[in-house]
């Protein structure tokens, strides 16, 4: 069962460190139980860009993994959908079983390190193409189908927002907390705003007024001018005590300091974005003798999953609108220039989308 599909297909493959090239390769073939997909919107990711930069998988593949668009051809043996289904992959989902699935360690789990979504060569997700291959094990726990009245730029954000709700679960925020999330690009923005539908009250630091505008969509009305002295105005909104929890949006170890400071003794500080290896100062009597906690979270989990679904297809119909953390949106042949504007983030740019149709 299938709809007509070409042979071959324009996709931006990565062909070595600061090398991405938009080139026609072949459309992949699937197996039993496998879905082909036609992208419509793939968002682009700190994480694709941190391995674009560093090198850290080999060359070629193709990366992108924040993905919806339309089933178009179907293997043997899959139930449950059928071509034209309007579908968003994840591209991680673990075994259920191991000694980490059993801890809900997700991430940690063999079979979740796997890239279950390919466009060619070794897995690595595939949005950046037109077509992906999505493998048996993914269909089977983690294909989503969209409702029609949901745009696929809202079902794109549905990996992003379950990382994000992750964190915010992890943290067991209480009504009576203060919450400061540093950096409001579109994953602050989500943090804080799935924040502060626990009840808490949520400050948010960024560098730019524009990004402090978009985040004002989402009710977070209490901003912070990052050019300042944070921790002074997080302690400012607190009666001189800190934040009860400071979340780093941004994948920067000199921020580390600033958030342990910004929070209270007994305080939480979550690393979102510190997915690079390397090492960060920090006080040890401040987590000894003040009891702050310095705590990570890390990509999705699929406890979670359904509560997320509904949350971004409910959300898009009931004031929670992801499109507008969308600030560009390129073609395909474009891929490059919006791989080099989200690395380079500006005033004005947010969530960068590729969308090959």
């Amino acid at each position: 069962m299938s709809q007509i599909v070409p042979e071959t297909m324009r996709a931006a493959v990565y062909r070595g460190v600061n090398d991405v090239r938009v080139e026609t390769i072949a459309v992949p073939e699937i197996g039993e139980g496998e879905v082909l997909v036609k992208i419509h919107t793939c968002g682009i990711c700190g994480t694709d860009l941190k391995k674009i930069h560093t090198g850290s998988h080999d060359a070629p593949r193709v990366f992108g993994h924040e993905m919806a668009g339309t089933i178009v051809r179907i293997g043997t043996g899959v139930e449950g959908f059928a071509v034209g289904d309007r579908v968003m992959a994840y591209h991680h989902i673990p075994c259920g079983e191991c000694y980490y699935c059993r801890k809900k360690t997700f991430a940690q789990c063999e079979v979740y390190k796997k890239v279950g979504c390919t466009a060619g060569f070794a897995p690595a997700g595939g949005g950046f193409a037109e077509y992906i291959r999505v493998m048996d094990w993914i269909v089977r726990r983690g294909l989503v189908k969209i409702p029609d009245d949901v745009p696929f730029e809202q079902a794109a954000f549905l990996e992003p927002v379950n990382t994000c709700y992750k964190a915010i679960q992890l943290l067991d925020l209480q009504a009576d907390e203060t919450v400061l999330v540093i950096g409001q690009g579109p994953i602050g923005i989500l943090l804080a705003a799935l924040a502060r539908r626990t009840g808490a009250t949520v400050v948010t630091s960024d560098l730019y007024a524009e990004r402090h505008s978009v985040a004002a969509k989402f009710g977070l009305d209490r901003p912070i001018d990052a050019r300042g002295d944070v921790v002074a105005a997080a302690k400012a909104a607190t009666e001189g005590r800190g934040a009860d929890v400071a979340l780093l949006a941004v994948g920067s170890d000199a921020l580390i300091k600033v958030a342990m400071e910004a929070i209270r003794p007994g305080g939480r500080v979550m690393l979102f974005a510190s997915t690079q290896h390397g090492e960060a100062p920090f006080d040890p009597a401040a987590v000894c003798m003040d009891e702050k906690t310095l705590m990570g979270s890390y990509s999705a989990s699929v406890a979670i999953q359904d509560d997320v679904t509904r949350m971004v297809f409910d959300g898009y119909r009931n004031g929670f609108d992801l499109t507008n953390l969308i600030s560009h949106r390129f073609s395909l042949e474009d891929a490059v220039a919006a791989i080099d504007l989200a690395s380079h983030p500006q005033a004005d740019s947010m969530k960068i989308v590729i969308q090959p149709s």
